[in-house]
This record gives structure tokens, C-alpha cells and sequence, in this order.
């Protein structure tokens, strides 16, 4: 973005809706809820968010490190071990997507309801 406008997810051509993406994706929101107050290895993280494949989690580590999200701090040692923890303002956007899930947790029955009663039932 070259400054000549300010930021606006709904502009097609704002870097905003990247960021947006990989803090709200499926696997992004994950990362940022389990990695919240803990340093974690990527086998770890994997088991602790659950049915990601290795590739995807890589995908998601590396889109997160790239918006300032996410640390990767590589060891050398043998084997090789990598920490994964959040930066500052991975911490902030953590705290915000836990506030969404928390809502989507009070909310699910009323959710689970509505879709039991939708003439075209969602998966």
C-alpha cells in the first residue's frame, strides 16, 4: 500500500484483508487461541489445535510470522527444535479472537438451533 489511501478491509486492493485472512482463518484463529501465554514446538501446536496437516500448519506459522503475529526461534541443537510464541501484537489480535470464540461458545445453542430450524440445514 503506497499511503495514498487509508486502510479499508472492504478496498480490494488493501494489504488489511491478508492480515484479516490469516488472523481470521480457520487455522490462524487456532494458532493465535493455543499459542495465547505459552511458547510452543510446532509438533506441539499441531497437537493442541488438532486435525491441521504439517503443511498447513507451516502455511499458517509462516503467514502469521510474516504480519508480526508469530516469533519462530530456531535452535540449534540436534535434532532441531523450533519455539513458536506470540509477539505483542499477536497477543493483542489473541485476545480479540478469544473474545469472538468465547461469544461463539455462549452463543452455540442458540446457533445449533437456528440451524435445526433453517429450511436449508447447514453441515
Amino acid at each position: 500500500m503506497d499511503g495514498s489511501f487509508a486502510p479499508n478491509v472492504l478496498h480490494p486492493a488493501c494489504p488489511s484483508r491478508q492480515v484479516l485472512h490469516h488472523l481470521t482463518s480457520r487455522w490462524g484463529a487456532l494458532v493465535l487461541v493455543a499459542l495465547s501465554g505459552k511458547t510452543m514446538r510446532f509438533s506441539a501446536l499441531r497437537r493442541a489445535v488438532g486435525d491441521v496437516s504439517e503443511r498447513m500448519l507451516a502455511q499458517t506459522l509462516q503467514g502469521l510470522e510474516a504480519d508480526g503475529m508469530v516469533t519462530r526461534v530456531a535452535h540449534d541443537v540436534v535434532p532441531p527444535h523450533v519455539d513458536y510464541s506470540l509477539t505483542p501484537i499477536g497477543t493483542e489480535a489473541a485476545g480479540l479472537v478469544r473474545q469472538l470464540a468465547a461469544w461463539v461458545e455462549t452463543r452455540l445453542p442458540d446457533i445449533l438451533a437456528h440451524r435445526e430450524s433453517a429450511p436449508h440445514k447447514s453441515r
